[in-house]
């Protein structure tokens, strides 16, 4: 079955979904939007309960965008701009991200009626968390 992902270039989809870890990190830090994320989402953070299960989510996030870089390195190599450079790359990444990322997320918002700055904050970094995943797998092919 592997040989089917003969293509792939794992070494990238691996960095890829490291920088896109890392990106989560200053996205969701105080420099950013770390703020206005938790005032939208009401959380408490002097609740004990709020750190509970955070490797967990780390380590789940870490392995959900694992699977979309891995999707971004199929959909390059099936449209033949691995190796393409990261103009192809970026390309790529913004389509994913905002026609399949930011899309979902928003008809869950309005479902949810969670605020537009929400959105905002969490489409935007699903939007440049695959500019650099694409980037990353187009570059270096």
């Amino acid at each position: 079955m592997l040989e089917n992902f003969d293509y792939l270039n794992w070494i990238a989809i691996i960095v890829a979904a490291l920088a896109y870890f890392a990106l989560g990190a200053l996205w969701y830090s105080k420099v950013l939007f770390a703020n206005r994320w938790i005032a939208d989402l009401k959380l408490d953070v002097n609740d004990p309960d709020a750190k509970k299960g955070m490797g967990m989510m780390f380590g789940g996030s870490l392995v959900l965008m694992f699977v979309q870089c891995l999707a971004i390195g199929i959909l390059a190599g099936r449209l033949g701009i691995s190796g393409a450079g990261w103009m192809s790359g970026l390309k790529l990444g913004a389509f994913t991200g905002a026609c399949f990322c930011s899309a979902q997320i928003g008809i869950n918002y309005l479902y949810e009626k969670k605020p537009f700055s929400l959105f905002l904050i969490n489409a935007g970094y699903a939007v440049v968390g695959n500019i650099i995943a694409g980037i990353i797998i187009c570059s270096w092919g």
